[in-house]
């Protein structure tokens, strides 16, 4: 009741009265699901620090939201240690050996939809093999210990709440198209309803497994072995090969400032760091702020700023071990002033007028987020993903585990869109051991050397609007993080040239909106949102109300 009381007085103005986070001083972990929370939670409290904590809510989710929490993904991890140190684990997934530029074109040069369902539309999972490297880079509690929730939770099973149960009965129709899958989520025809006890023995297994053997069991052992063995009898790419040789990666993460605050995000082949740096280059200077949270003004130069960003992208980015990717020429103060310069405060810019930046050198829906943090300023926020709801609708055989759809995030037909709409350019095509361009953007906000607010976002194209909608309610509007969270989101990203909306807007707000030229669509919820601001010794922790998502500390 609290939470709805807040969105109801969402207009012009701050609320009348603020949602309030969950507080803790030892440790904090916010996820969509209240078991993963709860895993991550004993792992603090058992002397764990928050990448161990990350690690067992990871494979925690992997058993209990089954349509984005996976072992058969992949995404990022973000890491500030309490001693200053920072990563970017991407552990994203890779396509295949035998993958090619046009794999997903048919005989008239069509997209097909390979790339969405069935096993060609897998990349070479890699949340198995990132965990891992999170744990024996920065973790200090053994292995098995991090995994075991995620057994029992597999093994012993646990009570399904009304969402999950409605939304495998939801996917049941893309589901049902796979033996495997139709037997494991759909129990055979006849769907789980809420309250049913949900055991997946086949799953536990594969689990113990990993918690015995560590990531060797999923890359070289006999999970390994049973998912290559059904991938070949039913043209998948992945092979053993494939497999065995697929590596976490360690990268720099990007920095930025903004305002007098320091921004620790996330690299390429993540596209939300230049996007989030970008779009608060962009605002700065603006003033766009005065008008005050949800105002029209507001509205209009963030989407402003967000039509330009999604232009470059488009264009310019992909994996940085495939092609050079322009980060200096797109944060150069000189090219976002232009930007700035060309938006007309009282007019929407057709986005058939904003085209990306000719430059004369170089240099992923259905996704979760969790962000952790303990007493020791320690912090991991995580984002990974299938890429769509239930990803490929494929479960391996005898494993218990969905694989992704994470080629759709490749230009599989540069220059026209993907599920997500979203248009790619010959920077994302496919090639062999090529990462997808991702959206996931895990991001630490630093003020005076010390951790602010630590947050992410799982939904596609959308994530990065999310979080920087998150980040400037706390930074630029004063919102506590909780009303931060709540407060509702709009999204614009180039093409189409339409402006979504979340209800809870005046209507004046939007009448002002239409009449500056936006078409605009309203829709129920974007995304989701979990973060923990840092704030005079303690932890606050906000869930988003638009899931079922849990803050727990202590």
């Amino acid at each position: 009741m609290r939470r709805t009381c807040t969105l109801l007085v969402m207009a012009a103005a701050l609320p009348v009265w603020s949602a309030q986070p969950v507080r803790g001083r030892h440790g904090m972990v916010v996820t969509r699901e209240n078991h993963a929370t709860e895993a991550g939670l004993k792992i603090l409290q058992s002397g764990g620090n928050a990448v161990d904590a990350a690690v067992a809510v990871g494979f925690a989710l992997a058993v209990t939201h089954s349509s984005a929490g996976n072992i058969g993904g992949g995404g990022f991890m973000l890491v500030r240690m309490a001693d200053g140190r920072t990563a970017f684990i991407d552990f994203r997934e890779r396509a295949p050996l035998s993958a090619s530029r046009n794999m997903y074109l048919d005989a008239a040069g069509k997209a097909t939809q390979d790339s969405i369902t069935g096993y060609r539309a897998s990349g070479v999972p890699g949340t198995v093999r990132g965990m891992e490297y999170a744990s024996r880079h920065f973790g200090k509690r053994p292995w098995a210990e991090l995994v075991q929730p995620a057994v029992d939770l597999a093994s012993k099973g646990f009570v399904l709440s009304y969402a999950q149960a409605n939304g495998l009965k939801n996917a049941g129709r893309t589901l049902g198209q796979f033996p495997e899958s139709k037997r494991v989520f759909l129990r055979g025809g006849n769907f789980y309803e809420p309250g049913d006890l949900f055991v997946q023995a086949d799953l536990g297994r594969t689990l113990e497994r990993i918690a015995r053997l560590g990531a060797t069991d999923f890359y070289e052992g006999e999970t390994a072995r049973m998912l290559a063995k059904d991938m070949q009898e039913h043209g998948g790419a992945i092979t053993m090969r494939d497999l065995k040789e697929y590596a976490a990666i360690e990268r720099k993460p990007m920095t930025g400032k903004y305002k007098g605050y320091d921004i620790i995000t996330s690299p390429p082949p993540s596209s939300g760091g230049i996007g989030i740096l970008q779009m608060l280059g962009v605002l700065e200077g603006t003033g766009y702020e005065k008008g005050g949270a949800g105002s029209a003004s507001v509205v209009h130069y963030m989407t402003e700023a967000m039509r330009r960003y999604f232009a470059d992208r488009a264009v310019h980015l992909g994996d940085p071990d495939f092609v050079k990717v322009p980060l200096t020429s797109l944060l150069n103060p000189a090219y976002m002033g232009r930007l700035r310069a060309s938006i007309d405060p009282e007019r929407a810019t057709p986005s058939a007028e904003v085209h990306a930046a000719v430059l004369t050198g170089h240099e992923s829906n259905e996704t979760t987020h969790y962000t952790v943090a303990d007493a020791d300023g320690n912090i991991a926020t995580v984002t990974y993903t299938l890429n769509g709801g239930y990803g490929s609708k494929v479960t391996a055989a005898g494993l218990g585990f969905l694989l992704n759809n994470e080629m759709d995030d490749f230009a599989a037909d540069p220059g026209h869109a993907n599920m997500f709409g979203l248009i790619q350019g010959e920077a994302n095509a496919i090639q062999p051991r090529k990462t997808p361009l991702s959206s996931m953007v895990p991001t630490i906000v630093m003020k005076d050397g010390k951790p602010l607010l630590a947050l992410g976002s799982p939904g596609g194209p959308t994530i990065i609007n999310t979080v920087l909608e998150v980040m400037v309610n706390v930074l630029d509007f004063g919102m506590n993080v909780q009303d931060a969270v709540d407060w509702p989101r709009f999204h614009h990203q180039w093409m189409p040239d339409t402006l979504s909306m979340e209800r809870g807007y005046s209507p004046d707000t939007v009448a002002i909106l239409e009449k500056h030229g936006y078409t605009i669509r309203r829709v129920a919820a974007q995304g989701e949102c979990a973060a923990i601001l840092f704030e005079n010794g303690w932890l606050d922790g906000a869930a988003d109300p638009r899931t079922e998502g849990t803050a727990k500390g202590y």
